[in-house]
């Protein structure tokens, strides 16, 4: 199937697809399936990490569709864990990663979390930039960084992230890291954009979805999408596999958009990046 997800542009020149399909606690023998699944559906951008042990199964399955698919139409992501932070552990830990995709560069490279109290995440960013600059990742970013970080990296580095993949969803909506996003050019991407399944039962999201003929997942999926936000839902049956991919048919009101305003409580099911490392 092709693939019919819109991308956006990042600051850096490349593009992203809006949503893509992410692989977080996906156990490693269920993983090249899944993809492929995935990949059959009309997904293209597949998100792994270091830390969540299946790249082999990722690269398995990209490498499949490359028998026949041109590898531009590919985005692949995977993320450098705490443990190897620094400047030499971090390019350790990114040939560790290419070799278990199997690919001959990644889209994007993510700093995992900011570790603050290792404070190293400078010098893991700054072999981020030899690697971008070497050509064996495309595009570079962070994942987890509150704003301090992130004012640490624009003042003392020479190139901006292009991308921070936050936790985000109608019960957290990061509206100011979202703004200075933003304000420097920075793509957000949404790490749990169903809150871990917790937000799909809310009241107000199934009288949306009901009005609309819609899942609750769907609702919630095209609510980030009408704000500019990507999304890396993950999904482990062929059927809400697609279904997650199916929110381009349809758009959420301004009354629709405003009541899941709304639901903001400041809720986080995962951690919180300040107490990480």
């Amino acid at each position: 199937m092709d693939s019919s997800v819109p991308r956006a542009p990042l600051a850096d020149g490349h593009s992203i697809d809006m949503i893509g399909y992410g692989v977080y606690k996906v156990p490693a023998e269920d993983t090249e399936e899944l993809c492929s699944t995935a990949l059959e559906e009309g997904y293209r951008l597949l998100d792994t990490a270091a830390l969540y042990g299946n790249e082999a199964g990722v690269g398995a399955a990209a490498r499949t569709y490359l028998e026949t698919g041109e590898r531009e139409d590919l985005f692949i992501t995977s993320k450098v864990w705490n443990d190897d932070h620094g400047y030499d552990a971090t390019l350790r830990a990114f040939d560790a990663s290419l070799r278990l995709l199997g690919l001959e560069y990644l889209d994007l490279y993510l700093i995992h979390w900011p570790c603050p109290s290792r404070d190293l995440y400078v010098e893991s960013w700054r072999a981020l930039e030899r690697l971008r600059a070497d050509g064996r990742v495309r595009s570079i970013g962070v994942s987890n960084f509150q704003q301090d970080h992130l004012e640490r990296l624009l003042a003392e580095a020479g190139v901006v992230p292009v991308l921070n993949q936050i936790e985000l969803h109608p019960y957290l909506q990061q509206r100011a890291l979202r703004s200075f996003h933003e304000q420097h050019g920075i793509a957000t991407q949404a790490w749990s954009p169903l809150g871990r399944g917790k937000v799909l039962a809310d009241p107000v999201i199934a009288r949306i979805a009901a009005d609309l003929g819609r899942t609750p997942a769907q609702v919630i999926l095209r609510w980030h999408l009408q704000h500019g936000i990507l999304t890396i839902p993950k999904a482990s049956s062929r059927e809400r596999i697609s279904s997650n991919l199916d929110i381009f048919g349809f758009r959420l009101d301004e009354d629709q958009i405003d009541a899941l305003e709304a639901l903001e409580r400041d809720q986080r099911f995962g951690s919180h990046p300040d107490r990480v490392g």
